[in-house]
Formats: C-alpha cells, structure tokens, sequence
C-alpha cells in the first residue's frame, strides 16, 4: 500500500491539521516527522475543537495508530498534558500512540537559551515561539541531545544532563545572568513525564515499515509550512528542521522508495507569524479582515497573523520542492463576501518579471508582486457538499489557481469542520 504525505506550502498556518484529520479516515497510520510544539494543529469534529501541538491530528479516529518520529523534538511536559487532556476527553491514547525513543527532547535550559538569544538581538530578533525547538535542535546537531529513550534509564538521563549542565550553566550564569539549574530538580520533573511517556515509546522507523509491508496505509504530516524549512525557506526568518515532503524519511525512518504522492495543502490567501519577508501582505482594512473572518490567530502563541493575498509564485516554489502530486486548498470561505480577489502571479524583481520566489529571503523581500484581479462571490461555501453546488465565481477562481500552479486540487476545505470537504478528485493512487 501507499504512503502520503502531507506538507504545507506556505509559511505554516495553512490547515494541514484538518486535512490530515479528513484524510485519517482512509488510512491506517498517521506520522508526524518534525518540529515541536511550537505549532499547533486545529481540528473542529461536531463542533467541539481540539489543539494538537504533539500527538499527530488522526488520533481523534479511534481505530487509527498514530507516531511521533525521530525527527521531532518533544516537549515532555507538554505531550503528556496533552495526552492527558484527550484522555479526559474521552479520546483514548494507550496502546495508539508510539513515539520515537530517537526523538530528542525539549530540556528546561533550551527554553531558557532561546528567551535570552531573542532578548539580546533586540530588533533583529526573529519571532520564535520561545519553546526550546531551535536549541533543541541546536544540540541535536551538535551531538549533546537528550533523547526520549533516554527516559528508560535515570543513570543514563542522569549523566547525560550533568555532563550538558556543566556548560549551559556556564553560559546561563555568566552570560545571561541567571541562576544555574540544579540538576536533582530537572530529573524529578522528568520523572513525572516519564510515567505517561515510557509506556508509548518504541521502535517506530519498524513499526512504520512493517506496516507497510503488510499492506497498510501510512500518511505523514509536517508541523510547519515549506517557507519555514531551515534549508530551502526564507533564511533566517524559518523554524529549525526541515518541514519540506523529503524529511519525513529522515523523520521517520521510511525510506524515499516507500512515498507514492505528496498532498500540499495551500491556503486560499497567505498568512506568516513573526518577521521575515512577505510581498503580498496586506495592512488596512483587507489584511484586518482575512485575519479576523479566517480567525487568523496562532493555535500555540495566539499571536496575529500577517496577512495577504495568494502567492502564486511562492506557492510554485514549493509545489517544486515538494514534488507535489495534488493540492488540497484550504479557507477559500474567508475570502466569500469581496466584491473581487487579488492573486500575485508573478514578481518583478530586480527589473525582470518571475515566476518562482528566489531562493534568497532577502532578495525576495525586494520583489514586487504583480497581481491580476478575479471576481469574488457573496455566496456562503460551507453549504456545498459537492463542487457543482459552489457559486461560479468560486469554481472559476478555484480552476484559475489549477492553471497558475499547474497542479490539480483533489480536496478543497468550505469550513472548519470535518464534513467541510469537497473531493474533486482521489488523492491517493497507487504509483
């Protein structure tokens, strides 16, 4: 059988958690294969919504098994609040859900380093989510991680946090002027994580694969968009892993034979949290309005998004780096209600007209989009439960945005809800 993922084209925020929510329904394991906390996956089932920040969005199916691979860092404290909130929720966790021991984990001084750094670049600081994931992965690369298997062994985790304490409270004294962190005080907090964590950790990278030699299906899903991945996003204004289709190999263990399509999920307009460039936002009253009616705030910080037109050259970007095999586009209802819509389609940059966003973040912060003008609809599209229900308007701007990114879209999302979904085409085949 198959495996998919899904992956965000933009700057984060574009409703991967839904589609992969809606899409959990068809397949057998959903795995998450980078990040941290520092985003947050907004599901609505019945009404009631749920955040997840860790714990993948298909565990809110009751038959499906969900992962957390290596290539993710974990906040200990957090993933077992939030299993214990789906507990008292009535969603049950034991048994479904399996976390890498090779995921590294978020400790108290990542926090601590990550709050002070920001502080320090003053205006130049880059708007992190101050939740410990750049250090984290900082001393991931740098061979000094603590990772979740560690949990297994206090005499283990106990000298691996003594021999890292030894510098961090080096720099948290000397540099930063703050108390040193004792080490007897950190383990009794991790001992307390531990009790929910231990009984869900395993051997994940066999566990995905033996799935799909038995004929299971797997869907893998990012936590942030292709423009915040360290590598191919704009440079330094991005997150610290590589959120692109590629890195759920890496990030699970699966090897790049095993992905048969990529599903982008693409916002219907752009939105981006904290500093970097951004050519098409919008201030006034069109930017006010796509945040407030899209509800345009972070599901982890509650920080406003920026916010403005659709990117059509950005999106290409990432449509090419993900190798994209279909779009599943998400919010066109923000946008019923204008009189008309405005898509940037091209660049000009630097005197000559583009259809790609470059590569380097400042040069694209130099581009000036050109945009082209599409009618817009009054008409309320959460109602449509199939394509030909929609007001034409839409369907044409849904069908222009096919030929701008010569990509087609299998999924388009009306609303919130699960049962908002129109497919207009399958998004899973067999390669």
């Amino acid at each position: 059988m198959p495996a998919y993922v899904v992956v965000g084209t933009q700057w984060g925020d574009e409703g991967k958690g839904k589609i992969v929510d809606f899409l959990t329904e068809r397949v057998d394991i959903v795995a998450r294969y980078q990040g941290g906390n520092n985003a947050g996956h907004t599901v609505v089932i019945s009404g009631e919504e749920y955040i997840l920040h860790l714990v993948p969005s298909g565990i809110l199916h009751p038959d499906k098994v969900c992962v957390v691979g290596n290539g993710t860092v974990i906040d200990a404290e957090i993933l077992a609040q939030e299993i214990a909130d789906l507990e008292r929720r009535g969603t049950e966790v034991a048994g479904r859900l399996f976390i890498s021991e090779n995921a590294h984990l978020i400790m108290p001084y990542h926090k601590l380093f990550e709050k002070m750094q920001e502080e320090m670049k003053g205006a130049n600081k880059l708007g992190t989510t101050l939740r410990g994931i750049g250090p984290a992965y900082t001393d991931k690369a740098d061979r000094a991680g603590i990772r979740a298997g560690d949990l297994l062994d206090e005499t283990v985790f106990r000298s691996k946090l003594e021999s890292n304490l030894k510098l961090k409270n080096a720099i948290i004294t000397k540099v930063f002027g703050q108390p040193a962190l004792k080490v007897d005080e950190i383990i009794a907090q991790y001992e307390a994580y531990a009790e929910r964590l231990i009984e869900c950790l395993a051997d994940t990278s066999l566990i995905l694969n033996e799935a799909l030699d038995a004929g299971k299906m797997v869907l893998f899903e990012g936590a942030q968009g292709t423009m915040l991945d360290v590598d191919q996003g704009t440079y330094p204004y991005v997150t610290s892993s590589n959120t692109v289709a590629g890195a759920a190999c890496a990030g699970t263990g699966v090897g790049p034979t095993r992905i048969n399509g990529v599903i982008a999920v693409v916002k219907a307009y752009t939105t981006r949290v904290g500093a970097g460039p951004f050519p098409t936002e919008q201030g006034g009253e069109v930017g006010e309005r796509l945040r407030e009616k899209g509800h345009e705030y972070g599901a982890t910080t509650g920080r406003p998004r920026r916010c403005g037109w659709f990117d059509a050259p950005l999106v290409r970007r990432s449509l090419l780096l993900n190798g994209a095999t279909s779009i599943a586009l998400t919010k066109p209802d923000v946008l019923g209600g204008m009189d008309s819509i405005k898509v940037c389609v091209m660049y000009r940059c630097n005197g000559a007209e583009v259809r790609c966003s470059p590569e380097n973040a400042g040069l694209l912060g130099q581009c000036e989009p050109i945009y082209e003008e599409v009618d817009g609809w009054a008409e309320d599209l959460s109602s449509c439960s199939n394509f030909e229900q929609m007001p034409p308007a839409a369907q044409q701007y849904f069908r222009y945005l096919e030929d701008l990114l010569d990509c087609p879209i299998s999924i388009i999302s009306t609303g919130a809800a699960r049962d908002n979904t129109v497919v207009l085409r399958e998004p899973f085949f067999e390669g």
